[in-house]
């Protein structure tokens, strides 16, 4: 038998032992352990649609106000390309100088380039045929006064993300690489001198895919990204001041005054999210203001959106 002068030590011991593993974490370190997502907060002044989709379920995992109809700026150059490239037989090759105008397109938004490509194709019909093609359901041409502005294409975010999903799940391998292969290269400075590295490439890590859009900002931003020529093509223009109805009547109008800019294309391994986010901005907005608010909510709609 243990003598009591040893067993009460002993015991002491246990109870401090057993007293220590019972202690529960402090509520602070608990809540550290999660994180705390918050839904996107859209900027005061500020007009937006977003969607965020996810490949492996198959399920859009974000979503708001994604039938809003918005003016494409230089979006629609994904649907002119896909026009191009369908329009043609399966297998024969691609002229040097439509390759090279594709390429500056895609990665560089050069405006002379889509202007080239949108009048070879019948201007309004490029987004007739892509629209029954993928069976869009919010997008039109631009209004018939204005048959040359192909950047007043009317989209929303639902028919971007169906034209990602179209594009990597249906065209033919040649066009699905093409158009991808130029947007997973997208530079930092567009033919026209503005950076388009908001959105997505400041907000995402890579690996990404992205077609930017931007209108209403003037032909020469304040501060130029590179040295390359600007376009004088009419889409480059800035935006009237007017609002038109494009497409189907009934359909809501089209605002064509206010400044627009938007990211979308595909993040993540594998292109797992496809990441959309239009706005229309405040009238009268500065480009890098535009920027910094589109970026912060890109952010925080890539956070809401992606898997956990």
């Amino acid at each position: 038998m243990m003598p009591y002068l040893l067993r009460a030590p002993l015991a002491m011991a246990l109870s401090a032992l057993l007293a220590a593993t019972c202690v529960p974490a402090p509520p602070a370190a608990a809540a550290s352990a999660r994180e705390v997502v918050l839904a996107p907060r859209v900027p005061a002044g500020t007009t937006a649609s977003y969607m965020v989709f996810d490949r492996t379920t198959g399920k859009a995992t974000l979503a708001y106000k994604v039938h809003s109809r918005f003016r494409s700026a230089s979006v629609v150059k994904i649907l002119i390309a896909l026009d191009y490239l369908e329009s043609r037989k399966a297998g024969t090759s691609i002229p040097a100088a439509d390759r090279d105008l594709l390429k500056r397109m895609l990665r560089s938004s050069d405006d002379d380039a889509a202007t080239a490509f949108w009048r070879r194709g019948g201007q309004r019909a490029i987004v007739d045929r892509v629209v029954r093609r993928i069976g869009l359901k919010d997008s039109g041409p631009p209004p018939a006064s204005r048959p040359g502005f192909w950047g007043y294409t009317a989209l929303s975010a639902s028919d971007v993300v169906l034209t990602y999903r179209y594009l990597l799940d249906k065209a033919r391998p040649e066009v699905r690489d093409l158009i991808l292969g130029h947007l997973r290269h997208a530079t930092r400075c567009a033919t026209d001198h503005f950076d388009q590295y908001f959105g997505i490439p400041s907000a995402v890590p890579r690996p990404w895919a992205v077609k930017q859009g931007w209108s209403g900002y003037g032909s020469t931003p304040a501060v130029r990204c590179g040295a390359t020529r600007a376009s004088t093509s009419p889409a480059s223009t800035s935006a009237t001041g007017v609002s038109a109805a494009t497409g189907a009547a009934g359909r809501p109008p089209v605002n064509l005054a206010r400044p627009v800019l938007h990211t979308t294309g595909l993040t993540g391994e594998g292109d797992r999210l496809i990441v959309v986010v239009l706005t229309l901005q405040p009238a009268g907005a500065s480009f890098a203001g535009s920027a910094a608010r589109l970026t912060a909510l890109t952010r925080d709609v890539h956070r809401a959106g992606r898997p956990r």
